[in-house]
């Protein structure tokens, strides 16, 4: 009797490791640790490739032609490089994240709590009575000719400038 593998026999253990922040966590880092021993492997070939490359001449060629025929093969290790350490780095900026909005919504309750508390203390406050004009010290000059706006067109007995 052979026993074949399901989706759901694959999908049930990152199910839990879903719902556990340290567990993600864990699990990123060993992917993590993996990703970045490909990387030093990866940065070893590298190198050694473009040794190789550049030390081999064809008869007739001349002294940059081994640099121009290495160059294609250098690039495409250079962007595979370039993309193992972005991998990497959304790696730890998703656990980071992940662990981020574990808190978040462990803290959710008591903000809410919080701000419901705040609400019902605002609705029971008592109202508070303005406070009386103090105006009484300064006493208005009434017949004033800068007291009170006026527009260019009414400037009344004042003189133009």
């Amino acid at each position: 009797m052979t026993h074949e593998t399901t989706p759901e026999d694959i999908t049930a253990p990152l199910r839990g490791i879903a719902q556990s922040p340290e567990a993600f966590a864990a699990y990123l880092a060993s992917i993590q640790l993996v990703l970045l021993g490909i990387g030093k492997n990866l940065e070893t070939l590298q190198s050694e490739t473009r040794v190789h490359l550049r030390a081999t001449h064809v008869e007739g060629d001349r002294f940059f032609h081994a640099r121009l025929r290495a160059m294609p093969v250098e690039r495409a290790l250079r962007d595979v490089l370039g993309h193992v350490h972005a991998l990497t780095e959304g790696l730890e900026k998703t656990t980071f994240k992940r662990r981020a909005h574990a808190d978040e919504v462990n803290s959710l309750p008591g903000k809410r709590k919080e701000k419901a508390h705040a609400k019902a203390q605002k609705k029971n406050r008592p109202a508070i009575s303005p406070a009386p004009e103090i105006n009484a010290g300064v006493p208005a000059a009434p017949d004033s000719v800068y007291a009170a706006p006026a527009s260019i067109y009414d400037l009344g007995d004042r003189r133009p400038a």
